[in-house]
Formats: C-alpha cells, sequence, structure tokens
C-alpha cells in the first residue's frame, strides 16, 4: 500500500473539499482476509495448527499494515451427508469472535475422497460481504486435501466463481494438504483462475514452530488486568458477548501460553489506533474513549448493573478511571510486545530452516500480496 501517498493525499483533501467530502476520503485502507478450510476428518492436524497461528497471522497482516482496518472471515466446509456442508463466518474485525468459532471447529466426517470445494468457494466469493473499490486488498486461502466433487448439480461449479472473484479483485490462493494427484491438479487450476499462488504443505499443516519467550508470562498479566477494565454495554446478549471475550484469554493462557501472548499482542497493536481493549464492540471504554460514544446518550437498560447503581457524576467518575487505568496499562504492554517482538525476531534467524508449513507460507503469501 502507497503510505506516503495515500498520506498526502488525504492532507490535501482535508484542505480543499468540504468536511463531508474529506470524512470520506479519509476511510481507512482495507484488507480482508478468508480461509476456506477443509474440516473433515483428514485434515485434524492441519486445524489444530491453524487455531495455534491464527494471532500470529493476523499480526503478520497488522504488522505490515498498521493503519489498515483488518476484517477476516471463515468458511467450514465438509461434505453431503456430513453434519454440515458449510459453515461460515462473516468478514469481520472481531477477530477474538472468529478465534472463538476457530476454537469450535472440530476434524469429523467424510468419506468418499471429493468434497464440497465447489460449494465451500462460492460462499467465500459470492456471500462474504467484501467491501466494494476503495483501497481495499481482497484474499481467500483455500485449504484441504480432497478436489471438488463436480456432480452435485446445484454447485456453481469454481470456474465461474473464480471469474466473479476476478471481478471483485479477490484473489484466491490454493492450499493443498498432502500430495494426491487429482487434488494438485484442481488446486493449481483455482490459484492460476484466482490469480493467487499454488501451496503445497504436508498432510498434517507441516512442523508449526512455536517460540516461548521471556516477556510471555507478564504479558498475559497485563493484558488480563487491560481486560479488568472493560464495562460491558449494550442489549444483554452483547453484553454476555465482550464478558465471554475478556475471559477467552485466562482459558487460551491455560494451555497455550505462546498463543495467548499472540494475542494479546495483535490487541495491543490494535488498540494503539482504534482504542480498544477487546475487538468488536460491547465495551463503554473502548467507545467512549474513541469517541464512538457519550455516557450520557447510553440508555439506562444497556448499561451494567454496577453503573446503572451509580449516580450520573460518580459514573462518569468511574468510566475515566478505567480509561485512565487502561492508557497507563497499554503504555506498559506495548513496551513489553516491543521486547517480545524483537526477541522472536533474533530467535527465527537462529531457526533452522524449516520445511513448508501452514502458518509460513501463509504468512509470506499475505506479506507479498499485500504489496503488490
Amino acid at each position: 500500500m502507497k503510505r506516503i501517498t495515500f498520506q498526502t493525499a488525504l492532507t490535501l483533501a482535508a484542505l480543499a473539499l468540504p468536511l463531508s467530502f474529506a470524512t470520506a476520503a479519509q476511510a481507512r485502507p482495507s484488507v480482508e482476509v478468508a480461509f476456506v478450510l477443509d474440516t473433515t476428518g483428514s485434515m485434524s492436524g492441519l486445524i489444530e495448527g491453524a487455531k495455534r497461528k491464527i494471532w500470529s497471522i493476523a499480526t503478520t497482516i497488522l504488522d505490515d499494515n498498521p493503519d489498515a482496518d483488518i476484517r477476516m472471515g471463515l468458511v467450514a466446509y465438509r461434505d453431503i451427508g456430513d453434519d454440515y456442508v458449510v459453515r461460515s463466518v462473516d468478514l469481520t474485525t472481531d477477530i477474538q469472535d472468529l478465534y472463538g468459532q476457530l476454537l469450535q471447529l472440530q476434524a469429523r466426517g467424510g468419506g468418499d475422497w471429493p468434497e464440497s470445494v465447489n460449494e465451500a468457494l462460492d460462499t467465500a466469493i459470492n456471500k462474504l460481504h467484501w467491501r466494494q473499490g476503495g483501497d481495499t486488498r481482497r484474499i481467500v486461502f483455500l485449504v484441504g486435501d480432497a478436489p471438488p466433487h463436480m456432480d452435485y448439480a446445484q454447485d456453481t461449479k469454481y470456474p465461474e466463481t473464480l471469474a466473479v472473484a476476478r471481478q471483485k479483485d479477490i484473489i484466491v490462493n490454493a492450499v493443498q494438504a498432502g500430495d494426491a494427484r487429482d487434488t494438485a491438479r484442481v488446486w493449481h487450476e483455482i490459484a492460476d483462475g484466482g490469480r493467487g499462488r499454488y501451496i503445497p504443505i504436508p498432510q498434517d499443516g507441516g512442523q508449526i514452530v512455536v517460540i516461548q519467550t521471556p516477556y510471555d508470562d507478564d504479558i498475559i498479566i497485563l493484558q488480563k488486568q487491560i481486560n479488568g477494565t472493560v464495562i460491558p454495554y449494550g442489549p444483554a446478549p452483547m453484553q454476555r458477548r465482550t464478558e465471554e471475550k475478556t475471559g477467552q484469554l485466562a482459558k487460551v493462557a491455560a494451555s497455550a501460553p505462546a498463543s495467548a501472548s499472540d494475542m494479546a499482542s495483535y490487541i495491543n497493536k490494535r488498540a494503539r489506533s482504534s482504542s480498544e481493549a477487546v475487538t468488536g464492540g460491547g465495551d463503554l471504554v473502548s467507545d467512549v474513549q474513541a469517541g464512538r460514544q457519550k455516557l450520557d446518550q447510553v440508555k439506562e437498560e444497556d448499561l451494567p448493573p454496577e453503573l446503572r447503581a451509580l449516580p450520573a457524576e460518580q459514573r462518569a467518575a468511574k468510566l475515566d478511571a478505567q480509561m485512565t487505568a487502561r492508557k497507563a496499562l497499554n503504555d506498559k504492554l506495548a513496551a513489553l510486545v516491543r521486547q517480545r517482538d524483537a526477541y522472536l525476531l533474533a530467535q527465527r534467524d537462529k531457526q533452522p530452516k524449516q520445511a513448508s508449513s501452514f502458518d509460513r507460507e501463509v504468512e509470506a503469501t499475505l506479506k507479498a500480496q499485500l504489496k503488490r
């Protein structure tokens, strides 16, 4: 992305155009990435690896595009006769919600060799809500080990779907798990038709390298403290979702400290530009701090019980205290994240050259395609 040219254009637009046009011109560039993932039984190793590395993949996008509005989506597919054919999570800035959906995926089903690849690709290209026009990069990763059923009359076949992808300026990459020749032939065709890369990886996703750092424990502690400053608000279901997301870190930290540290690092970097403690809406502190909401405009019934019980002045004081605490904690966390990044970079340079794996190939592909 041409950041210098883009910022210069924004400055001129703000000076020369009416306010409404200047506001439109200052829209942030967008990066949209969707994973189309075979979730049948043979993909269990790769799916577990994806759960561990989704935050580092998101951070790769953020590090190279710090000013971008990042949205990610997921299409899980199996085949007719399984307990589902396609399940999707629409493109969203709420990466924690996407992560929660990914954690629920289990590799099951499958029977005959081909899978419902055509329906999955059609869902990704035509049913996810891609942004139109503007400074947007749109990228799909199809990940699977088996070719599509071409005998399903109701399906839109992949060549037709890829033609639509080209019209929408969506790049489609084809990641093949394993070495089946019939899959390789189709995956090559999909990558060529999608103007993307054909990426062969081992059946289990390859060796996922997880590097523990001396900063992980302190990062997790600080992020838990930041999550403690969250004030859920809105309708009751939204408040429950916000509470669940703030509790997600503790669950991940118990089983995968490096993944929890990856999560906290991403959230902190995102917070520097959007004032978010958790991705997505539902946090009064984030929304007021970012100017998206005003305390006195929130309906009484949308406040959490602890704020409803306070008079107006004390509500404002409580909110101010949480905002002040969060800023101090985020500043401390940012310093630790920078140290962690430097440590990870040094350790990766020391690692022996690894064979291809899901996370390394996806990260390398994103770096290349987001620079085009």
